[in-house]
């Protein structure tokens, strides 16, 4: 019963910040609740964004299992020999080098705050962020709207494609994670496959 209170005054004890707001490099982007306690993530820069495979194996990965963790998830992926994995954790961006793939809660936050586009949401079984902070809900139709922040609106110069990105989480060993930043659909494909990459880094809350 004191679940809820206790989530109402984590948030409110926060340092106010918006979404959006610009940070040392990239771009605040929500808080995420871990057990070693809340972080928020950061966004880098859409001239970092890239593109690749997860794996060009279908092996399984227990470390790279995390939904909150997307840090750990990259290292895992790097040590068994993902280049996109790689090419994270060697990216510099304004002196930063802590870089790393989003796990899916990270990744579904992003597009929870900074949705670029008006288009409807996938509603059947897509949302549901048990890592955020506050938690996330499944989608309606509505909502999320389309972020108010302009330069992330579809056009604009840090805008997420309307395309499928990669997160770091494995759901099995053939398939991990990934979300539609169009209408926010959440699902899983083939590791093989070719998706965008959008980095991501944390600080403590």
């Amino acid at each position: 019963m004191n679940a809820p209170q206790s989530i109402q005054t984590q948030v409110a004890a926060l340092t106010t910040l918006t979404i959006g707001t610009k940070l040392e490099v990239g771009f605040f982007a929500g808080y995420i609740n871990t057990p070693d306690g809340v972080f928020g993530i950061e966004a880098a820069p859409k001239a970092s964004e890239f593109e690749g495979i997860w794996l060009p194996t279908y092996t399984d990965l227990p470390g790279a299992r995390s939904y909150f963790d997307g840090a750990a998830n990259t290292i895992a992926m790097a040590n068994a020999g993902s280049e996109i994995a790689k090419k994270a954790l060697a990216t510099e961006i304004g002196g930063l080098r802590d870089w790393y793939i989003a796990s899916r809660d990270e990744l579904e936050l992003l597009y929870r705050g900074l949705k670029p586009t008006r288009e409807e949401n996938y509603v059947y079984r897509n949302g549901e962020n048990p890592s955020s902070l506050p938690v996330g809900y499944p989608y309606t139709e509505a909502l999320p709207a389309q972020t108010s922040v302009a330069i992330f609106q579809k056009g604009g110069p840090e805008a997420f494609d309307t395309a499928w990105y990669w997160s770091s989480t494995q759901y099995s060993r053939y398939v991990a994670w990934m979300q539609h930043f169009a209408g926010g659909g959440q699902n899983y494909v083939g590791k093989s496959f070719s998706r965008r990459v959008r980095l991501v880094r944390r600080f403590k809350a």
